[in-house]
Parts: structure tokens; C-alpha cells; sequence
């Protein structure tokens, strides 16, 4: 029973619930950006380079086991079993890395600001202390030789 203990104190642990939560919230932001980036961002970019659809951008490295039903296309060719380099589908991927990127590099930047404004203060520097009677005794001594 001891170690069913242990496992429950290390699964109640703070940081493991805000890594498990940080996952299934980063799962979830992923889905939004790959639809951004699929269904906006995609789109715009192929019309901009006259209708490009970068998703049917692809070489065929060998040739279908089976016979391709209808036109040619990615879908089409992998489900007949053909070998494609799919360059077009790389492309989306990395745009999609690179948002991602980009906005959690804004989020971590907005949080370490918002960590610096509230962080308090620094204490001032505190006043210097009188010097102890035996110095400023020494120090009338000096003067006084030096006339």
C-alpha cells in the first residue's frame, strides 16, 4: 500500500496537475492553429500564387500497387499504396510550426512582463550607520594634528 501512496502524493503534486493541464490545453490550441493555418492561411497563400493547392504538391516516388480510382490525386494515390515525397503538405506543416511558434514565444513573452510588473520593488538601499564613537574620536585626533 506504500507505494500506491507514494504514486497518489506524486500524481497530487502541483507541478504534475499544471504539466497535465498545459498538455491537454496545448492540444487543443494545436487543433486551432492547424485549422488556421489549413482552412485561412492556406487558402489565401494559394490564391495569392494563382490558385495553388499545396496539399495535391507532391512527387511520386514509385508507382501505385493499385490502380488509382479517379483523378490523381495525394489522397487518392496513398490509398492505392503509391511512395510520395508530399512536399505541399510539408510546407503547411512548417508554416503551421512557425505560427505556433510565434504565438507561444508572444504568451511567454506577455507572462515574463507581467511577472516583472508585479514583481515588488527593491527594498532602498538602507542609510549608512553613524560611525561608533572610538572612529569619530579618531578622526578629531587626526584633524587636530593636521593644523
Amino acid at each position: 500500500m506504500g507505494m500506491m501512496q507514494e504514486f497518489k502524493e506524486f500524481a497530487m503534486k502541483g507541478s504534475v496537475v499544471d504539466l497535465a493541464v498545459g498538455v491537454i490545453i496545448g492540444g487543443a490550441f494545436g487543433k486551432i492553429v492547424d485549422s488556421l493555418v489549413k482552412d485561412l492561411i492556406m487558402p489565401i497563400v494559394g490564391k495569392i500564387f494563382g490558385g495553388l493547392n499545396f496539399t495535391e504538391k507532391f512527387i511520386v516516388l514509385a508507382a501505385p500497387a493499385k490502380p488509382v480510382e479517379g483523378a490523381a490525386t495525394y489522397e487518392s494515390l496513398t490509398k492505392a499504396g503509391a511512395n510520395l515525397l508530399a512536399y505541399g503538405n510539408f510546407i503547411t506543416i512548417l508554416i503551421n510550426f512557425i505560427i505556433l511558434a510565434f504565438i507561444i514565444f508572444m504568451m511567454v513573452k506577455a507572462m515574463n512582463s507581467a511577472k516583472r510588473a508585479e514583481a515588488p520593488a527593491p527594498a532602498p538601499a538602507p542609510a549608512p550607520a553613524a560611525p561608533a564613537e572610538d572612529v569619530l574620536l579618531l578622526r578629531e585626533i587626526r584633524d587636530s594634528l593636521k593644523k
